[in-house]
């Protein structure tokens, strides 16, 4: 199995009363919470992370793409992944992603990761999004009912123009341009695309359709998440798509420390800072139009596997350090520990691709550090034999290769 560091890009100075005080952080929070240069110290903690994993046998660096947010400041993923291109060796990089109804042009996105692959010797993931309506409806203004028609559209630009050996004309709906002909072109072949998505039904359709990789972005633990994941594989079944684990990725927020005491002492205040410091609206989330009647449908239907009581003292900050681990929104401990949990879960869930988040709310820099060495050193060479024997097309050759020849982790 492969394994991808998540960068949230938190802010990690946010007053204690900030997500009580605050009806979302997303969209609307007073941006003047946000100190510049501390915003600046942040982007750079997660560099050094970064780059410390490349060198330890992560095989992606994950970015996404948010707007308005405390959240994840990071408006631009490809800026920070520019960087990282240019500064690390082994591990590929992975946009999850470019939010493509927010591009006008969308040609751009095909222009940047093609350069970012060129940069990188060919190490890019084209994670691409519908975007979070807080993202999408309200930030950048997109009309909801318009939202899926104008992804399809540019996604169709995007694939199209990093294949085309000529210029051609693109006559769409919202993009009209007499003249594609994007320089350079990537240096993969055929560059892995994942779709994250939530549990809709149309995204389900997208990936098998393509035979994308599909990732839950959860951060609400195993519990809440198990019904999605396993809702998804029998909806691949039933539609004949493929079932390689390899197409499943999924976020995990990983604590690790040389005991499960100095795991709590370590982590419990910036898990529950992840937690409390980040409220949003219902009204930001549930825009008319977002979400189509089948996705709603099949989310009342879906079994809860945990209680509305407990999904709010979570959001709250409310639970024990041990009871966020019991539900799975965080698996701590020691390393010997924590590779257990993880085998369970992604073996119980067919995870072929960990996104694992080793950083988390205002987590100090040198706790994180240590969490990467433990759990790189220690956990993930003994998980690689977790569908070892299935073929991976969703993860960049090159990067496989360069993590293979430098840590011994198997390639399919």
């Amino acid at each position: 199995m492969k394994f991808h560091w998540f960068a949230q890009q938190y802010y990690s100075k946010l007053p204690p009363e900030y997500g009580d005080t605050v009806e979302s952080s997303w969209v609307t929070p007073p941006a003047s919470y946000a100190d510049p240069r501390q915003v600046g110290e942040d982007y750079h903690t997660y560099i050094r992370l970064m780059q410390q994993a490349d060198g330890l046998g992560w095989d992606s660096l994950l970015l996404n793409e948010h707007h308005q947010t405390s959240l994840a400041m990071t408006p631009s993923p490809n800026l920070i992944a520019s960087i990282l291109a240019a500064t690390t060796e082994n591990a590929a990089i992975a946009l999850c992603g470019n939010s493509l109804a927010l591009y006008n042009p969308p040609i751009r996105v095909a222009e940047e990761i093609a350069m970012l692959d060129a940069l990188s010797g060919g190490r890019i993931i084209a994670g691409i999004v519908f975007g979070t309506p807080m993202d999408s409806a309200f930030s950048y203004g997109v009309p909801p009912v318009e939202l899926r028609e104008r992804f399809h559209e540019a996604r169709d630009l995007i694939t199209r123009a990093w294949k085309a050996t000529e210029p051609f004309a693109f006559n769409g709906k919202y993009t009209k341009l007499r003249y594609v002909n994007p320089w350079p072109r990537p240096v993969q072949d055929e560059i892995p695309v994942w779709i994250p998505g939530s549990g809709s039904v149309e995204t389900w359709d997208v990936v098998n359709a393509l035979d994308y990789c599909y990732g839950y972005l959860s951060f609400s633990g195993r519990q809440s998440a198990e019904p999605i994941v396993n809702g998804f594989w029998e909806h691949t079944a039933a539609t004949g798509g493929n079932m390689n684990p390899n197409r499943m990725a999924f976020t995990q927020v990983i604590c690790c420390a040389d005991t499960d005491e100095e795991a709590e002492r370590q982590y419990a205040d910036a898990v529950k800072y992840f937690y409390r410091q980040n409220p949003t609206a219902i009204w930001q989330a549930t825009p008319p139009g977002y979400t189509s009647q089948a996705s709603i449908r099949e989310n009342l239907t879906r079994a809860k596997t945990i209680s509305a009581e407990e999904r709010l003292k979570a959001q709250k900050g409310e639970l024990s350090f041990w009871e966020y681990d019991e539900l799975g929104y965080i698996i701590a401990g020691t390393p010997e520990r924590v590779e257990q949990r993880v085998r369970a879960l992604c073996t119980d869930l067919r995870i072929g691709q960990l996104i694992t988040c080793m950083h988390v709310g205002n987590l100090a820099e040198d706790v994180a550090a240590k969490n990467n060495h433990l759990f790189g050193t220690q956990v993930i060479p003994k998980l690689r034999d977790v569908w070892a024997d299935e073929e991976d097309r969703w993860t960049p050759k090159v990067s496989q290769e360069r993590v293979a020849a430098r840590f011994g982790a198997a390639t399919v």
